[in-house]
Protein backbone atom coordinates (compact mmCIF):
# COMPACT_ATOMS: atom_id res chain seq x y z
CA UNK A 1 0.00 0.00 0.00
CA UNK A 2 2.74 2.46 1.02
CA UNK A 3 4.72 1.55 -2.11
CA UNK A 4 1.80 2.39 -4.40
CA UNK A 5 1.22 5.72 -2.60
CA UNK A 6 4.91 6.59 -2.94
CA UNK A 7 4.84 5.66 -6.65
CA UNK A 8 1.87 7.92 -7.25
CA UNK A 9 3.58 10.76 -5.37
CA UNK A 10 6.81 10.33 -7.35
CA UNK A 11 4.94 10.35 -10.64
CA UNK A 12 3.84 13.95 -9.99
CA UNK A 13 7.36 15.33 -9.72
CA UNK A 14 7.68 16.05 -13.46
CA UNK A 15 5.23 18.50 -15.00
CA UNK A 16 6.02 17.30 -18.52
CA UNK A 17 4.01 14.39 -19.90
CA UNK A 18 5.67 11.04 -20.49
CA UNK A 19 5.18 9.60 -23.97
CA UNK A 20 5.04 5.93 -24.93
CA UNK A 21 4.66 5.36 -28.67
CA UNK A 22 3.91 1.74 -29.58
CA UNK A 23 4.57 1.24 -33.29
CA UNK A 24 3.87 -2.24 -34.61
CA UNK A 25 4.97 -3.69 -37.94
CA UNK A 26 2.76 -4.24 -41.03
CA UNK A 27 -0.61 -4.15 -39.27
CA UNK A 28 -3.38 -3.18 -41.67
CA UNK A 29 -6.10 -0.61 -41.04
CA UNK A 30 -8.66 -3.36 -40.45
CA UNK A 31 -6.63 -5.73 -38.24
CA UNK A 32 -8.02 -4.57 -34.88
CA UNK A 33 -11.44 -5.16 -33.38
CA UNK A 34 -11.96 -1.43 -32.90
CA UNK A 35 -11.42 -0.97 -36.65
CA UNK A 36 -13.82 -3.76 -37.62
CA UNK A 37 -11.76 -6.97 -37.38
CA UNK A 38 -14.05 -9.94 -36.64
CA UNK A 39 -11.68 -12.89 -36.35
CA UNK A 40 -8.84 -11.68 -34.12
CA UNK A 41 -9.11 -10.83 -30.42
CA UNK A 42 -7.59 -7.47 -29.44
CA UNK A 43 -9.30 -6.54 -26.15
CA UNK A 44 -6.52 -4.38 -24.72
CA UNK A 45 -6.06 -2.19 -27.78
CA UNK A 46 -9.83 -1.99 -28.21
CA UNK A 47 -10.13 -0.82 -24.61
CA UNK A 48 -7.38 1.71 -25.20
CA UNK A 49 -9.44 3.06 -28.11
CA UNK A 50 -12.58 3.18 -25.95
CA UNK A 51 -10.65 5.25 -23.38
CA UNK A 52 -9.03 7.62 -25.86
CA UNK A 53 -9.13 8.98 -29.40
CA UNK A 54 -9.29 6.67 -32.42
CA UNK A 55 -8.32 8.24 -35.74
CA UNK A 56 -9.92 7.10 -39.00
CA UNK A 57 -7.74 9.05 -41.44
CA UNK A 58 -4.22 8.61 -40.09
CA UNK A 59 -1.42 7.83 -42.52
CA UNK A 60 2.00 6.28 -42.27
CA UNK A 61 4.97 8.08 -43.76
CA UNK A 62 5.57 5.43 -46.41
CA UNK A 63 4.28 2.01 -47.48
CA UNK A 64 7.39 0.28 -46.04
CA UNK A 65 9.32 0.23 -42.80
CA UNK A 66 12.48 2.37 -42.89
CA UNK A 67 11.14 5.48 -44.67
CA UNK A 68 7.90 5.43 -42.71
CA UNK A 69 9.82 5.49 -39.45
CA UNK A 70 12.13 8.16 -40.85
CA UNK A 71 9.11 10.45 -41.26
CA UNK A 72 8.41 10.05 -37.53
CA UNK A 73 12.03 10.74 -36.66
CA UNK A 74 12.56 13.79 -38.87
CA UNK A 75 9.16 15.44 -39.36
CA UNK A 76 9.71 15.24 -43.12
CA UNK A 77 7.71 13.54 -45.85
CA UNK A 78 9.40 11.22 -48.33
CA UNK A 79 9.87 13.92 -50.95
CA UNK A 80 12.28 15.72 -48.64
CA UNK A 81 13.78 13.13 -46.30
CA UNK A 82 17.11 11.36 -46.62
CA UNK A 83 15.66 7.86 -46.10
CA UNK A 84 13.00 6.94 -48.68
CA UNK A 85 13.31 3.15 -48.96
CA UNK A 86 14.65 0.00 -47.29
CA UNK A 87 18.11 0.38 -48.84
CA UNK A 88 20.33 -2.34 -47.38
CA UNK A 89 24.01 -2.33 -46.39
CA UNK A 90 24.66 -5.97 -45.52
CA UNK A 91 24.86 -8.00 -48.73
CA UNK A 92 28.60 -7.41 -49.32
CA UNK A 93 29.70 -7.04 -45.71
CA UNK A 94 31.27 -10.46 -45.28
CA UNK A 95 30.16 -13.32 -43.06
CA UNK A 96 30.46 -14.38 -39.44
CA UNK A 97 29.63 -17.68 -37.77
CA UNK A 98 27.06 -18.15 -35.03
CA UNK A 99 27.17 -21.75 -33.91
CA UNK A 100 25.97 -23.82 -36.86
CA UNK A 101 24.86 -20.69 -38.79
CA UNK A 102 26.36 -18.06 -41.06
CA UNK A 103 25.23 -14.44 -40.78
CA UNK A 104 26.32 -11.04 -42.09
CA UNK A 105 29.21 -9.05 -40.61
CA UNK A 106 27.41 -5.67 -40.89
CA UNK A 107 23.64 -5.17 -40.99
CA UNK A 108 21.31 -2.21 -41.29
CA UNK A 109 19.72 0.34 -43.58
CA UNK A 110 20.53 3.74 -45.09
CA UNK A 111 21.49 6.15 -42.27
CA UNK A 112 19.59 9.20 -41.16
CA UNK A 113 21.35 12.44 -42.09
CA UNK A 114 23.70 13.18 -39.14
CA UNK A 115 23.16 16.91 -39.70
CA UNK A 116 19.40 16.55 -39.33
CA UNK A 117 17.93 16.50 -35.83
CA UNK A 118 15.73 13.50 -35.04
CA UNK A 119 13.03 13.00 -32.44
CA UNK A 120 14.97 11.15 -29.70
CA UNK A 121 17.63 13.88 -29.81
CA UNK A 122 14.95 16.54 -29.34
CA UNK A 123 13.36 14.69 -26.43
CA UNK A 124 16.70 14.07 -24.74
CA UNK A 125 17.80 17.70 -25.18
CA UNK A 126 14.58 18.79 -23.49
CA UNK A 127 15.05 16.76 -20.35
CA UNK A 128 13.65 13.34 -21.29
CA UNK A 129 15.24 9.97 -20.76
CA UNK A 130 14.80 7.97 -23.97
CA UNK A 131 14.30 4.28 -24.61
CA UNK A 132 13.76 2.42 -27.87
CA UNK A 133 12.88 -1.26 -28.07
CA UNK A 134 12.31 -3.09 -31.36
CA UNK A 135 13.43 -2.01 -34.84
CA UNK A 136 15.84 0.86 -35.51
CA UNK A 137 16.29 0.85 -39.33
CA UNK A 138 17.90 4.31 -39.24
CA UNK A 139 21.45 3.30 -40.15
CA UNK A 140 23.71 0.27 -40.37
CA UNK A 141 26.10 -0.96 -37.68
CA UNK A 142 29.06 1.37 -37.30
CA UNK A 143 27.45 4.11 -39.42
CA UNK A 144 26.95 7.77 -38.51
CA UNK A 145 23.40 6.98 -37.38
CA UNK A 146 23.00 4.29 -34.73
CA UNK A 147 21.00 4.59 -31.48
CA UNK A 148 24.05 5.48 -29.37
CA UNK A 149 24.74 8.48 -31.64
CA UNK A 150 21.16 9.69 -32.04
CA UNK A 151 19.80 10.52 -28.61
CA UNK A 152 18.72 7.06 -27.41
CA UNK A 153 19.72 6.16 -23.84
CA UNK A 154 18.56 2.54 -23.97
CA UNK A 155 18.07 0.39 -27.07
CA UNK A 156 17.40 -3.31 -27.50
CA UNK A 157 16.21 -4.97 -30.66
CA UNK A 158 17.08 -5.08 -34.34
CA UNK A 159 19.27 -2.52 -36.02
CA UNK A 160 18.24 -4.03 -39.38
CA UNK A 161 14.78 -4.68 -40.79
CA UNK A 162 16.05 -7.70 -42.79
CA UNK A 163 17.42 -9.30 -39.62
CA UNK A 164 13.95 -8.80 -38.13
CA UNK A 165 12.54 -11.31 -40.63
CA UNK A 166 13.67 -13.97 -38.13
CA UNK A 167 11.79 -14.13 -34.84
CA UNK A 168 14.40 -16.54 -33.47
CA UNK A 169 17.55 -14.70 -34.65
CA UNK A 170 21.22 -15.36 -34.03
CA UNK A 171 21.67 -12.02 -32.27
CA UNK A 172 19.98 -8.78 -31.30
CA UNK A 173 21.53 -5.33 -30.91
CA UNK A 174 21.88 -3.33 -27.71
CA UNK A 175 22.97 0.08 -26.56
CA UNK A 176 22.66 0.85 -22.86
CA UNK A 177 24.24 3.90 -21.27
CA UNK A 178 23.15 2.43 -17.94
CA UNK A 179 25.21 -0.72 -18.56
CA UNK A 180 28.21 1.27 -19.77
CA UNK A 181 27.98 0.52 -23.49
CA UNK A 182 30.02 2.94 -25.61
CA UNK A 183 28.50 1.84 -28.92
CA UNK A 184 25.67 -0.28 -30.28
CA UNK A 185 26.76 -3.90 -29.87
CA UNK A 186 25.52 -7.37 -30.74
CA UNK A 187 24.08 -9.67 -28.09
CA UNK A 188 24.40 -13.28 -29.22
CA UNK A 189 21.39 -15.47 -28.43
CA UNK A 190 23.42 -18.45 -27.28
CA UNK A 191 20.54 -20.92 -27.05
CA UNK A 192 19.28 -20.09 -30.56
CA UNK A 193 22.57 -20.56 -32.38
CA UNK A 194 22.72 -24.22 -31.37
CA UNK A 195 20.08 -24.84 -34.03
CA UNK A 196 19.78 -23.92 -37.72
CA UNK A 197 18.15 -20.63 -38.73
CA UNK A 198 16.09 -22.33 -41.45
CA UNK A 199 14.33 -25.65 -41.79
CA UNK A 200 13.26 -28.45 -39.50
CA UNK A 201 15.49 -27.53 -36.57
CA UNK A 202 14.51 -23.88 -36.48
CA UNK A 203 11.57 -24.25 -34.09
CA UNK A 204 13.93 -25.78 -31.51
CA UNK A 205 15.31 -22.29 -30.95
CA UNK A 206 13.92 -21.11 -27.58
CA UNK A 207 14.73 -17.37 -27.52
CA UNK A 208 11.78 -15.54 -29.14
CA UNK A 209 12.82 -12.01 -30.03
CA UNK A 210 9.40 -10.38 -29.64
CA UNK A 211 9.17 -11.59 -26.03
CA UNK A 212 12.78 -10.59 -25.28
CA UNK A 213 12.25 -7.08 -26.65
CA UNK A 214 8.95 -6.65 -24.81
CA UNK A 215 10.47 -7.73 -21.49
CA UNK A 216 13.25 -5.16 -21.91
CA UNK A 217 10.65 -2.47 -22.64
CA UNK A 218 8.69 -3.43 -19.51
CA UNK A 219 11.84 -3.38 -17.39
CA UNK A 220 12.74 0.06 -18.72
CA UNK A 221 9.30 1.43 -17.84
CA UNK A 222 9.58 -0.21 -14.42
CA UNK A 223 12.78 1.78 -13.82
CA UNK A 224 10.96 5.09 -14.34
CA UNK A 225 10.01 6.96 -11.18
CA UNK A 226 8.28 9.99 -12.65
CA UNK A 227 10.98 12.37 -11.44
CA UNK A 228 12.36 12.68 -14.99
CA UNK A 229 9.99 12.57 -17.97
CA UNK A 230 10.51 9.65 -20.33
CA UNK A 231 9.98 8.96 -24.01
CA UNK A 232 9.62 5.32 -24.99
CA UNK A 233 9.48 4.26 -28.64
CA UNK A 234 8.37 0.63 -28.69
CA UNK A 235 8.80 -0.49 -32.29
CA UNK A 236 7.53 -4.05 -31.94
CA UNK A 237 8.05 -6.36 -34.93
CA UNK A 238 4.71 -8.16 -34.59
CA UNK A 239 2.79 -9.04 -36.76
CA UNK A 240 5.39 -8.86 -39.53
CA UNK A 241 6.32 -12.11 -41.26
CA UNK A 242 7.73 -14.65 -40.66
CA UNK A 243 4.80 -16.46 -39.12
CA UNK A 244 6.56 -17.88 -36.09
CA UNK A 245 6.05 -17.87 -32.32
CA UNK A 246 5.93 -20.20 -29.30
CA UNK A 247 3.27 -22.91 -29.46
CA UNK A 248 1.57 -21.62 -26.33
CA UNK A 249 -2.06 -21.15 -25.34
CA UNK A 250 -2.49 -18.13 -27.64
CA UNK A 251 -1.46 -20.03 -30.75
CA UNK A 252 -3.27 -23.21 -29.71
CA UNK A 253 -6.51 -21.25 -29.31
CA UNK A 254 -6.33 -20.05 -32.91
CA UNK A 255 -5.31 -23.48 -34.20
CA UNK A 256 -8.61 -24.77 -32.84
CA UNK A 257 -10.51 -21.79 -34.19
CA UNK A 258 -9.02 -22.09 -37.70
CA UNK A 259 -9.06 -25.86 -37.83
CA UNK A 260 -9.03 -25.77 -41.63
CA UNK A 261 -5.95 -23.69 -42.33
CA UNK A 262 -3.26 -23.03 -44.93
CA UNK A 263 0.38 -24.01 -45.10
CA UNK A 264 3.28 -22.12 -46.64
CA UNK A 265 6.51 -23.57 -47.97
CA UNK A 266 8.99 -20.93 -46.82
CA UNK A 267 11.58 -18.69 -48.51
CA UNK A 268 15.10 -19.21 -47.21
CA UNK A 269 16.58 -16.23 -49.08
CA UNK A 270 14.09 -13.87 -47.44
CA UNK A 271 14.46 -15.61 -44.06
CA UNK A 272 10.83 -16.68 -43.89
CA UNK A 273 10.60 -20.19 -42.48
CA UNK A 274 7.78 -22.54 -43.54
CA UNK A 275 4.49 -22.19 -41.67
CA UNK A 276 1.90 -24.92 -41.14
CA UNK A 277 -1.03 -22.92 -39.70
CA UNK A 278 -0.76 -19.55 -41.44
CA UNK A 279 -4.10 -18.08 -40.33
CA UNK A 280 -3.65 -19.23 -36.75
CA UNK A 281 -0.06 -17.98 -36.63
CA UNK A 282 -0.98 -14.54 -37.94
CA UNK A 283 -3.98 -14.08 -35.66
CA UNK A 284 -1.97 -15.23 -32.64
CA UNK A 285 0.77 -12.72 -33.42
CA UNK A 286 -1.72 -9.85 -33.28
CA UNK A 287 -3.30 -11.14 -30.06
CA UNK A 288 0.21 -11.56 -28.59
CA UNK A 289 0.92 -7.93 -29.47
CA UNK A 290 -2.38 -6.95 -27.84
CA UNK A 291 -1.28 -8.70 -24.64
CA UNK A 292 1.98 -6.71 -24.75
CA UNK A 293 -0.02 -3.47 -25.01
CA UNK A 294 -2.14 -4.52 -22.03
CA UNK A 295 0.98 -5.21 -19.97
CA UNK A 296 2.45 -1.81 -20.86
CA UNK A 297 -0.75 -0.03 -19.77
CA UNK A 298 -0.90 -2.09 -16.58
CA UNK A 299 2.75 -1.33 -15.77
CA UNK A 300 2.06 2.41 -16.12
CA UNK A 301 -0.91 2.08 -13.74
CA UNK A 302 1.13 0.04 -11.30
CA UNK A 303 3.84 2.72 -11.27
CA UNK A 304 1.37 5.56 -10.74
CA UNK A 305 2.37 6.99 -14.14
CA UNK A 306 -0.88 6.36 -15.99
CA UNK A 307 -2.44 9.82 -15.83
CA UNK A 308 0.74 11.65 -16.87
CA UNK A 309 1.62 9.36 -19.77
CA UNK A 310 0.45 9.73 -23.35
CA UNK A 311 0.22 6.30 -24.99
CA UNK A 312 -0.03 6.06 -28.77
CA UNK A 313 -0.57 2.91 -30.83
CA UNK A 314 -0.06 2.69 -34.60
CA UNK A 315 1.47 0.64 -37.44
CA UNK A 316 4.37 1.56 -39.72
CA UNK A 317 2.46 0.78 -42.94
CA UNK A 318 -0.31 -1.36 -44.39
CA UNK A 319 -0.66 -5.17 -44.29
CA UNK A 320 1.85 -7.57 -45.82
CA UNK A 321 1.44 -10.90 -47.60
CA UNK A 322 5.00 -12.19 -47.14
CA UNK A 323 5.82 -15.36 -45.28
CA UNK A 324 2.44 -16.94 -45.94
CA UNK A 325 0.28 -14.12 -44.55
CA UNK A 326 -3.20 -14.01 -46.08
CA UNK A 327 -4.69 -10.50 -45.83
CA UNK A 328 -7.68 -11.42 -47.99
CA UNK A 329 -8.82 -14.07 -45.50
CA UNK A 330 -8.99 -11.61 -42.61
CA UNK A 331 -10.38 -8.74 -44.66
CA UNK A 332 -7.32 -6.94 -43.35
CA UNK A 333 -7.38 -3.93 -45.64
CA UNK A 334 -10.58 -2.53 -44.11
CA UNK A 335 -12.09 -2.16 -47.60
CA UNK A 336 -9.02 -0.24 -48.75
CA UNK A 337 -7.14 -0.95 -51.97
CA UNK A 338 -3.52 -2.01 -51.85
CA UNK A 339 -1.12 -3.64 -49.39
CA UNK A 340 2.34 -2.86 -48.06
CA UNK A 341 4.54 -1.25 -50.77
CA UNK A 342 1.54 0.48 -52.33
CA UNK A 343 0.67 4.18 -52.11
CA UNK A 344 -2.98 3.25 -52.49
CA UNK A 345 -4.92 3.71 -49.24
CA UNK A 346 -4.39 0.14 -48.05
CA UNK A 347 -0.62 0.58 -48.02
CA UNK A 348 -0.53 3.84 -46.07
CA UNK A 349 -3.73 4.34 -44.04
CA UNK A 350 -3.09 2.88 -40.58
CA UNK A 351 -4.71 2.46 -37.17
CA UNK A 352 -3.84 5.32 -34.82
CA UNK A 353 -5.04 5.49 -31.22
CA UNK A 354 -4.08 7.98 -28.50
CA UNK A 355 -4.85 7.58 -24.79
CA UNK A 356 -4.10 10.22 -22.14
CA UNK A 357 -6.59 10.12 -19.26
CA UNK A 358 -8.03 13.48 -18.36
CA UNK A 359 -6.55 15.22 -21.39
CA UNK A 360 -7.46 13.37 -24.60
CA UNK A 361 -11.26 13.01 -24.85
CA UNK A 362 -12.94 9.75 -25.81
CA UNK A 363 -13.73 10.24 -29.49
CA UNK A 364 -13.51 8.93 -33.03
CA UNK A 365 -11.78 11.59 -35.11
CA UNK A 366 -11.45 12.03 -38.88
CA UNK A 367 -8.58 14.54 -38.78
CA UNK A 368 -6.10 13.82 -41.59
CA UNK A 369 -2.63 13.31 -40.15
CA UNK A 370 0.60 11.71 -41.35
CA UNK A 371 3.63 10.39 -39.51
CA UNK A 372 5.62 13.54 -40.19
CA UNK A 373 3.11 15.35 -37.91
CA UNK A 374 4.31 13.37 -34.89
CA UNK A 375 7.56 15.29 -34.29
CA UNK A 376 5.90 18.74 -34.23
CA UNK A 377 3.06 17.35 -32.09
CA UNK A 378 5.42 15.93 -29.49
CA UNK A 379 7.36 19.21 -29.48
CA UNK A 380 4.12 21.11 -29.00
CA UNK A 381 3.09 18.84 -26.12
CA UNK A 382 6.38 19.43 -24.27
CA UNK A 383 6.47 23.17 -24.97
CA UNK A 384 9.12 23.36 -27.69
CA UNK A 385 8.84 25.41 -30.90
CA UNK A 386 10.60 22.95 -33.23
CA UNK A 387 10.99 25.39 -36.12
CA UNK A 388 12.54 28.16 -34.02
CA UNK A 389 14.66 25.74 -32.01
CA UNK A 390 15.80 23.34 -34.73
CA UNK A 391 14.96 24.94 -38.07
CA UNK A 392 17.77 27.47 -38.25
CA UNK A 393 20.69 26.49 -40.48
CA UNK A 394 18.96 23.24 -41.41
CA UNK A 395 19.29 22.40 -45.08
CA UNK A 396 15.86 20.84 -45.34
CA UNK A 397 12.26 21.17 -44.22
CA UNK A 398 9.81 20.38 -41.46
CA UNK A 399 6.67 19.20 -43.25
CA UNK A 400 4.50 18.25 -40.31
CA UNK A 401 1.79 20.14 -38.44
CA UNK A 402 1.09 19.63 -34.75
CA UNK A 403 -2.26 17.99 -34.05
CA UNK A 404 -2.12 18.82 -30.33
CA UNK A 405 -5.34 20.84 -30.63
CA UNK A 406 -7.18 17.82 -32.04
CA UNK A 407 -5.80 15.59 -29.28
CA UNK A 408 -7.01 17.95 -26.58
CA UNK A 409 -10.47 18.23 -28.12
CA UNK A 410 -9.96 21.75 -29.48
CA UNK A 411 -10.72 20.98 -33.12
CA UNK A 412 -11.62 24.55 -34.02
CA UNK A 413 -8.03 25.60 -33.31
CA UNK A 414 -6.50 22.81 -35.40
CA UNK A 415 -4.44 23.70 -38.46
CA UNK A 416 -5.03 21.32 -41.38
CA UNK A 417 -2.74 20.22 -44.17
CA UNK A 418 -3.26 21.69 -47.61
CA UNK A 419 -2.12 18.27 -48.87
CA UNK A 420 -0.41 15.04 -47.78
CA UNK A 421 2.47 13.60 -49.80
CA UNK A 422 4.19 10.22 -50.35
CA UNK A 423 6.69 8.78 -52.78
CA UNK A 424 8.18 5.30 -52.90
CA UNK A 425 10.94 4.34 -55.30
CA UNK A 426 10.74 0.55 -54.97
CA UNK A 427 7.34 0.43 -56.68
CA UNK A 428 7.89 3.76 -58.49
CA UNK A 429 4.81 5.41 -56.99
CA UNK A 430 3.86 8.89 -55.79
CA UNK A 431 0.65 9.95 -54.08
CA UNK A 432 -0.93 13.25 -53.05
CA UNK A 433 -4.07 13.64 -50.98
CA UNK A 434 -5.79 17.03 -51.09
CA UNK A 435 -9.08 17.08 -49.22
CA UNK A 436 -10.99 14.11 -50.60
CA UNK A 437 -9.00 14.05 -53.83
CA UNK A 438 -6.22 11.49 -54.26
CA UNK A 439 -3.66 11.64 -57.06
CA UNK A 440 -1.93 8.28 -57.49
CA UNK A 441 1.06 8.16 -59.83
CA UNK A 442 2.68 4.92 -60.94
CA UNK A 443 5.70 4.97 -63.24
CA UNK A 444 4.75 8.50 -64.20
CA UNK A 445 1.11 7.77 -65.11
CA UNK A 446 -1.51 9.77 -63.21
CA UNK A 447 -4.75 8.42 -61.75
CA UNK A 448 -7.28 10.53 -59.87
CA UNK A 449 -9.78 9.37 -57.24
CA UNK A 450 -12.38 11.01 -55.01
CA UNK A 451 -12.12 9.21 -51.69
CA UNK A 452 -15.42 10.59 -50.44
CA UNK A 453 -17.26 8.45 -52.98
CA UNK A 454 -14.61 5.88 -53.90
CA UNK A 455 -12.63 4.77 -50.86
CA UNK A 456 -11.38 1.69 -52.75
CA UNK A 457 -9.89 3.84 -55.53
CA UNK A 458 -11.68 2.00 -58.33
CA UNK A 459 -12.95 4.87 -60.50
CA UNK A 460 -10.15 6.82 -62.22
CA UNK A 461 -11.38 10.38 -62.80
CA UNK A 462 -8.20 11.74 -64.37
CA UNK A 463 -9.74 12.14 -67.83
CA UNK A 464 -12.80 13.92 -66.40
CA UNK A 465 -10.86 16.40 -64.26
CA UNK A 466 -7.66 17.30 -66.15
CA UNK A 467 -7.32 20.67 -64.39
CA UNK A 468 -7.45 18.97 -60.99
CA UNK A 469 -4.74 16.55 -62.14
CA UNK A 470 -2.53 19.41 -63.29
CA UNK A 471 -2.99 21.28 -60.00
CA UNK A 472 -1.99 18.22 -58.00
CA UNK A 473 0.93 17.45 -60.30
CA UNK A 474 2.29 20.89 -59.47
CA UNK A 475 2.36 19.86 -55.81
CA UNK A 476 4.52 16.88 -56.76
CA UNK A 477 7.03 19.02 -58.65
CA UNK A 478 7.13 21.51 -55.78
CA UNK A 479 7.59 18.87 -53.07
CA UNK A 480 10.00 16.42 -54.66
CA UNK A 481 13.69 17.01 -53.99
CA UNK A 482 16.06 14.71 -55.88
CA UNK A 483 17.77 12.02 -53.83
CA UNK A 484 20.51 9.99 -55.58
CA UNK A 485 19.69 6.83 -53.60
CA UNK A 486 15.91 6.79 -54.14
CA UNK A 487 14.69 7.62 -57.65
CA UNK A 488 11.08 7.94 -58.77
CA UNK A 489 9.50 8.76 -62.13
CA UNK A 490 7.92 12.19 -62.09
CA UNK A 491 4.36 12.60 -63.40
CA UNK A 492 3.86 12.88 -67.14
Amino acid sequence: MLASVFAAFSAKKSDKPNIVFILCDDMGYGDLGCYGQKYIETPNIDRMASEGMRFTQAYSGSPVSAPSRACIMTGQHTGHGEVRGNKEYWRDSGEVRYGVNTDYAIVGQHPYDPNRVILPEIMKENGYTTGMFGKWVGGYEGSVSTPDKRGVDEFFGYICQFQAHLYYPNFLNRYSSRLGDTATIRVTLEENIKYPMYGDGYKKRPQYSADLIHQCALQWIDQQTGEQPFYGLLTYTLPHAELAQPNDSILKMYKQRFFTDKTWGGDEGSRYNPAVHTHAEFAAMITRLDIYVGEILEKLREKGLDENTIVIFSSDNGPHEEGGADPEFFGRDGCLKGLKRSCHEGGIRVPFIVRWPGHVPVAVNDHQLAFYDILPTFCDLIGVNHIERYGENRKDYFDGLSFKSTLLGKDKHQKNHKFLYWEFCETDQIAVRQGDWKLFIEKGKCHLYNLADDIHEDCDLAAQYPDRVEDMKRIVFEQHVENPYFKVTMPQ
